[in-house]
Order: structure tokens, then sequence, then C-alpha cells
């Protein structure tokens, strides 16, 4: 027997397989084309890799976790959002009125209710987002929820454990979920002492050995604090000494980063999400009540700024957050304001900015001039001619690393989360933006954006294009494997 042919024939039957498998789960054609070359091309690597990377094991299983599986109830609770959402439009003002196609999406989409009567502050940098985390913990009387990317065991870290340890103490149920990737450093030491004090700790897809390359894949990349159903913190904003820029440890690099407080109903949505991912992943099965969502009286609170929430990750039918994203940009007829620290975009993406740009929108980008990664740096530099070609502003930031992710429109719409601008962000891993359709905390982030770009580099168009050729020809390479990145 010709072993070999033997072996050359299963070899084929394999590829074939793989390739109908790519073809039927992948989303994106751009992304499909990159598995298949690298399955057909690549012998046996590239099998390994998109069996390793690029299959979606995560979206068979978490549709048996949703919150709510009657059907009766969720018909009901569909129906309450919408007329809720409907109220809260037919009230709001031109802000809003002039957004309702992106509103609407998301209401559609995912039944994210448009949200009124709540209080946002924007939060700049963790000198300002941790003092106000930490007394919201203090001031707890029911409950704590808090999930995180990365939670380190340093500083920080071990003060927000110190708080959380005295809640559960008083009685206050305290429940915790770290991705078990970003959070890893916690897991000897500073998890096990949070669950020996009562708190309730568990890891976001736990990472096993024997399946350590997919699940890297699919990581919980929200940052989300909700206090007793009223308080709520998104954003960009780690747990992590390195977002707190000490005055006594100037050698240190700046990081700059954006989170939000929101107060209010709002906060609602967020709580789902919250309830969602912790029936995912804890021992024990979370149930809607009135204390865990309370009502909201429209008197209760000082501001009425209207709030809504997108979320999405490989659970999602579609990539809400990308879609919310490019629909702002569609909508926006001034100017556009947008910050990230990884910027890869799709096809779609780079058609909504150019189109903008070239119809006569101020379309402006703030990205790292000091990335921590040198491939993604570089992929990302591989967008910008065409960017700068439709007459797009494009800074690098040079006071430190720009890890914010926000986006301004018209000064109407401010974006604030967790979403980086590529393919991990909207594909890959579950992410949270909320999404603030209110004038003033809008022309505050455009404000804050201005003063960035102070400490910004602007991209010179003519010296753009004559960079030498090497240079763009190790960018290019490096964009072959953006769908990936």
């Amino acid at each position: 027997m010709n072993w070999f042919l033997v072996f050359e024939v299963i070899y084929f039957i394999v590829v074939v397989l793989v390739c109908l498998r790519i073809i039927f789960d992948t989303r994106t054609i751009t992304k499909t084309l990159a598995y298949l070359l690298l399955a057909i091309f690549v012998p046996f690597v590239g099998i390994l890799f998109y069996l390793s990377f690029g299959t979606n094991y995560r979206k068979r299983k978490i549709y048996s976790k949703k919150l709510i599986t009657d059907v009766i109830t969720a018909a009901k609770l569909r129906e309450d959002i919408f007329q809720y959402s409907r109220a809260t439009f037919e009230q709001s003002g031109a802000d809003v009125q002039s957004n309702r196609e992106l509103a609407v999406m998301l209401l559609r989409d995912s039944q994210s209710p448009l949200t009124a009567g709540n209080e946002v502050k924007l939060l700049i940098n963790g000198e300002q987002k941790f003092p106000e985390v930490l007394q919201a913990i203090q001031n707890a009387r029911h409950h704590i929820h808090i999930e995180y990317y990365i939670y380190e065991d340093d500083e920080i870290g071990n003060a927000m454990a110190d708080a959380l340890i005295q809640k559960a103490a008083e009685g206050i149920a305290v429940r915790f979920i770290y991705d078990d990737f970003g959070s890893r450093s916690i897991r000897r030491r500073l998890a096990p002492r949070l669950r020996a004090a009562g708190v309730q700790v568990f890891p976001f897809y736990k990472i096993i050995f024997k399946a350590f390359a997919n699940r890297l894949n699919y990581r919980n990349h929200r940052k989300i604090i909700i206090v007793d159903g009223e308080i709520a913190f998104v954003g960009g904003i780690n747990v992590s000494d390195r977002y707190i820029n000490y005055r006594n440890r100037p050698n240190l690099l700046y990081w700059r980063d954006t989170h939000l407080r929101i107060d209010g109903p709002g906060i609602q949505y967020l709580q789902y999400l919250f309830f969602c991912d912790w029936n995912f992943c804890a021992s024990e099965r979370l149930i809607p009540d009135r204390r865990l969502f309370p009502p909201f009286s429209s008197t209760s609170l000082s501001s009425n700024r209207v709030v809504q929430i997108a979320a999405s990750g490989p659970d999602s039918d579609v990539p809400t957050i990308l879609y919310s994203i490019i629909q702002a940009i569609n909508l926006a007829t001034e100017e556009i304001l947008i910050t990230t620290p990884y910027f890869i975009p799709g096809e779609s993406l780079m058609d909504a900015l150019i189109v903008s740009a070239l119809g006569g929108v101020k379309v402006k980008l703030l990205v790292p001039g000091i990335s921590d990664s040198d491939l993604v740096n570089a992929a990302a530099r591989s967008y910008y001619g065409d960017l700068l070609r439709a007459g797009v502003d494009i800074y690098l930031y040079t006071r430190g690393f720009v890890h914010a992710k926000t986006l301004v429109a018209d000064r109407k719409v401010a974006v604030v989360g967790s979403a980086n601008m590529d393919n991990r962000s909207f594909d890959l891993n579950f992410e949270v933006n909320a999404i603030v359709y209110d004038r003033e905390v809008a022309t505050e982030l455009a404000g804050i954006f201005y003063k960035d770009i102070e400490h910004a580099e602007k991209i010179d168009a003519k010296a753009w294009r004559n960079r030498p050729v090497w240079k763009r020809m190790l960018e290019k390479t490096a964009r072959l494997l953006s769908p990936l990145l």
C-alpha cells in the first residue's frame, strides 16, 4: 500500500473540510480569504492556526446562557423597552432627534433602551476614576458588581480589594468577574483572598491548557462596575497602577485614558450585560428583581442626559459596536473626533471615514505615537495614506501612550467605552460602549480631544507620501495580517 498517497488523500479531505468550515463560520470576506490562504498554502500550520484562533467555539455555547429564556416574558420585555424608548425619543431634544437612526438601530438589534434622566461624568485617567470608584464602593448599600479585563495584584488592585472585602463583611453582595487571561496576575493570591473574605469571584472563560490557544481569542474586554443598580462605571481604564500618573513617579510612561460614570436608568443595560456574563461563568444564577433593577424617578436626578449602551461579542448576530460607530460617522455633518489606541479598520469603517472626509466633514483621528505593539502599529500606519488623501487629519500622541477609546460626532454624540477600532474588538472580544446623546457632554469630550492633540504631532500628508519605500513595504506587509490581528 502506498501510505504516502493515503496520507495525501486524508490531508486533502481535511483541507477541504476546514475550508468549508472557514467559509461557513467566518463573517467577513477579508478574514475568510485570509484563513483560506493560510489553510491552503501553509501546510499543517495554517490549519492549526485557524483551529486555534479562528474557530468561534464560544458563539455556540453562549446562546444557551441568555438571561431570559421564557418566550412570552422576553416578548413582553421587548415591547416594554420599545415603548419606553419611544417615549424617551419623543420627549428628547434635537441632539437625539438628529441621531434617530443610531438609537433605533441599537434598539432593534439588541433591545438596548434609549434612557433619559441620567447624570453623566467624564473621568480622565486613573487619577479621576479610582477615587470616584472607591467612594461609590464605600457607599454601597445592597450589591456591587465588577467585571474587568485587566485587574492587577498591585497597589490600586489591593486598595479596591480591601474595599470590596470590607463591604462583604458588612453583608453587601459582592460579585466579581475577571478575565482569566487579562487578569492572570490575581489568580494565585488576590482572587483567593477575595473568595476567603466572602466575595464571589469567578474567571470569565477560564483558560484550560488543552484549549489554551483558542480561549485566548475570545476575551472579556469589558470594564464595568455597578453599585446598587444605581451607579455604573464604564470605559477604557482597567484596574492597574499604570493607569494612575503619579506625580512622584515621573519616570513612568504617561497613560492617557477615559472613563465614564453614569447615574440613572442608563446603567440597567450594563446590569443586564453583567447578569448574562455572570450566568455564563458563575455557579450561581442571578435572577432579576427590583433591588438589582430599581425603578427610577424622572425627578430623582439633577440632570437629564440621554444614554444608550452598545455591546457586542462573539455571541452577537452582528458586530453591533462596529455598526454603531459607522452609523454615528455617517450621521455626522460637521465634525468627527476619534481617539483609539489600536486602529486596524475594516473596509466598511475605512469607507465611512473617507466618505465623510470627502463630503466636507472635519475628521480627526488621534492614535498613539508610542505604541505597545510594533506589529499592530505598523499595520495601522498602512491605512493612514488613504485617510490623509481624503482629508482626514491624523495626530500621533507623543506625551505617553493614549489608551482612550472615544468618539465625538458633531458635538451632539459622545461615545466612551472599551472597544478599540480593530477586528479583535469588533468580532472577537466582548466589548461595551456607552453612547451619550448630549451636547454638553459631547462638547466637553471634544475639548479634551483638542487638549490631547496639543501633545501630538500632526502627520504631514506630503511627507507621509514621501517616506522610504522600505517603511511602506513593511507596513503593507503587516497589513496583510490585519484581518487576523
